[in-house]
């Protein structure tokens, strides 16, 4: 029987998802969706544009930070 979980790493904690999560579902489910935030999958930026369409998979290594500009 399949399951209906996949396993991932977030910013070095493995977690319990969903299979059919979405990056923007799984940060609204922990209230981490804020402006400045950005996310990297397996050391690739994903561009907040594709949040709401990007499927993560099993074993994805997640990366969430706070965006900081200037210099």
């Amino acid at each position: 029987m399949k399951s209906d979980h996949i396993n991932i790493v977030l910013n070095d904690q493995p977690l319990e998802v969903e299979c059919t999560i979405t990056v923007e579902k799984l940060l609204q489910q922990l209230n981490r969706h804020q402006p400045g935030t950005a996310l990297a999958v397996n050391q690739v930026i994903i561009p907040r544009t594709d949040w709401e369409e990007y499927q993560l998979r099993e074993g994805d290594n997640i990366l969430l930070f706070q965006a900081i500009a200037g210099g």
